[in-house]
């Protein structure tokens, strides 16, 4: 589920991200897989990974890959699991 929720926050935040530098996306497709490893004291998720393919007129690679990382540090739930889980991004034009 927190995959879930850090896939669906991304793309909601990407979307208003690429809106904003005036490339609204039509489509934004995002999946999240995270790694769950034993810690001190059990098992915990210490890795998500997101995979976003998005179709965005109008943008070149560099904007576009700029736009990923500023999401991924951005949005509400990369915030909230900041210094807990490793969050990476793997963004891809289509």
């Amino acid at each position: 589920m927190l995959a879930a929720a850090e896939a669906a926050c991304f793309s909601m935040a990407l979307s208003g991200g690429l809106e904003k530098a005036g490339t609204p996306p039509t489509r934004i497709e995002t999946s999240a897989a995270c790694t769950v490893e034993a810690v001190p004291g059990g098992f915990g998720i210490t890795k998500i990974k997101l995979t976003v393919q998005a179709t965005v007129p109008k943008i070149d690679k560099m904007k576009f890959d700029q736009i990923a990382k500023e999401t991924k540090d951005g949005c509400p739930v990369s915030k909230a699991l900041k210094g807990n889980v490793e969050i990476t991004v793997e963004a891809r034009l289509v």
